[in-house]
């Protein structure tokens, strides 16, 4: 989560004061926060349930189960800062669940980031190379791999773990928010060069390269579809349609307003210039992690018939969605061709 664009350089914060338009866009994150909270527990809830319990593992499986933790782990966090945002970034909870909280929500936003660029370079191999998946594509493999998205994630967090603590504002008045105070006399300097260097390698790391091997990958996918007509139905490309724009409206805001933050950082601390970006964080951030509980439905329940959904138990639908893998991709070394229509078919 990118945290209070003010930061505290010498104990205080200036409060701005809010427009009746500020205020609707602090409430209307909330509501959509609130949402995202009860859709992301209980539908990644229920990958979780199924992908992890109910079915036997696969590379699919072991992909759906990680992004679903990922998604439900941070979604548990929103009540926290639902309650901040509602308070004015105000933090009630304590210095130990400002780090803790914080850690979590960062790990498991970047995790699910990662994950979903890593699920669309499963399908373009699969796709693009199914005799090469058919032999090596196992899950032991997959197990292995997937470890990185989670390493990078937390590579990426390590500023939270460092500088985020709870500060006062010298009116009693406790924010979880960027301290660096006990550098002495260089805070400003050290602030000003750790926040650009964070701000610009989110932007490119946690966003920009994550996006640009979804768009990629999908583009081939979609290319070869369209090339070879594998499948009569256009049916897929609605669904590789729809996963590439979700995450792109979802993400974009919030990247462009936090690298805007990033550039502007020092017109924004000491000369009160682009204000606008402080109204936008929370609006913007609110619809990023709306994301989270939109990848179940995206890729697990998009690509199903909606009759058929209905007609057949949640869990079983999810449990046939989520089956649809390689044949034998567990582990195998048979040399055989797998029909795209078969891998198509999980996107």
């Amino acid at each position: 989560m990118e945290t209070n664009i003010s930061i505290f350089l010498n104990g205080s914060e200036e409060r701005h004061q809010e427009t009746a338009g500020s205020t609707v866009l602090q409430i209307l994150p909330l509501v959509v926060l609130a949402v995202t909270f009860v859709l992301g527990v209980l539908g990644n809830g229920l990958v979780i349930w199924v992908a992890g319990f109910r079915m036997p593992r696969t590379v699919t499986t072991i992909c759906y189960l990680n992004l679903a933790l990922a998604d439900f782990s941070f979604t548990a966090t929103l009540p926290f800062l639902i309650a901040s945002m509602a308070m004015r970034e105000q933090w009630p909870f304590g210095w130990f669940l400002c780090k803790l909280i914080h850690i979590v929500v960062d790990i498991n936003l970047f995790g699910s980031v990662f994950l979903i660029a890593f699920i669309a370079l499963d399908r373009c191999v699969c796709v693009l190379h199914p005799v090469w998946a058919q032999n090596h594509r196992t899950v032991s493999l997959a197990t292995k791999v997937i470890i990185g998205p989670w390493i990078l994630a937390l590579v990426l967090t390590l500023p939270v773990f460092i500088f985020l603590t709870t500060v006062s504002d010298g009116n009693g008045n406790i924010y979880c928010t960027f301290n660096f105070s006990p550098w002495g006399e260089d805070r400003v300097k050290v602030a000003i060069t750790m926040l650009t260097v964070r701000g610009i390698i989110r932007f490119v790391v946690g966003f920009s390269m994550p996006m640009s091997i979804v768009a990629v990958c999908y583009g081939l996918i979609a290319a070869k579809i369209h090339k070879k007509g594998m499948i009569k139905s256009n049916r897929p490309l609605r669904v590789l349609t729809a996963v590439v724009a979700s995450f792109f409206l979802c993400w974009f805001p919030f990247q462009l307003v936090a690298l805007l933050g990033t550039v502007w950082l020092r017109e924004m601390l000491f000369e009160g210039k682009h204000k606008i970006l402080d109204v936008l964080v929370n609006p913007t951030s609110a619809l990023a992690f709306f994301n989270s509980c939109l990848n179940p439905m995206l890729y697990v329940f998009v690509g199903q018939d909606f009759r058929e959904r209905l007609i057949h138990s949640l869990p079983a639908s999810l449990e046939r969605a989520l089956s649809e893998d390689l044949p034998q991709a567990s582990d195998t070394t048979t040399k055989s061709s797998v029909p795209a229509e078969v891998e198509l078919q999980g996107l």
